[in-house]
């Protein structure tokens, strides 16, 4: 199997879907108390955020765009967690500092998925 753009897309979007679904229930890796801090708006954020790369993958928008829009959605969430104060990102997002540096991370290896995969599986 080649990594492809379409391949990023969906394993990046399910993802998204399983940790936002995830959030709802406690545990300890994304939930208010977890290592990850999340509140509602942020498990709703996460699965718009996989919806938006499974539409990507299956619809007519293409993967590596849909990959470069949440990508630069990730990278804008990256700096303004790492300028703001408190654990409230623009009042209604819950994070704490792992989400912070998770979100740089996310956004680094979104972005490059979007330039750097081609969108479709090359032609043999």
């Amino acid at each position: 199997m080649n990594l492809n753009a379409k391949t990023a897309a969906i394993v990046i979007g399910v993802i998204f879907l399983a940790v936002g679904i995830l959030g709802f229930f406690p545990n300890p890796l994304v939930s208010p108390t977890g290592l990850f801090a999340v509140n509602t708006v942020h498990n709703l954020i996460h699965i718009v955020s996989g919806l938006v790369l499974l539409a990507g993958a299956y619809a007519g928008l293409g993967s590596a765009l849909a990959l470069k829009i949440v990508g630069v959605v990730y990278a804008i969430v990256a700096v303004l967690g790492l300028v703001s104060s408190g654990n409230m990102l623009l009042g209604v997002v819950l994070m704490n500092p792992a989400d912070h540096w998770l979100h740089v991370a996310l956004a680094i290896v979104i972005l490059a998925a979007g330039f750097l995969l081609d969108d479709e599986p090359a032609m043999a």
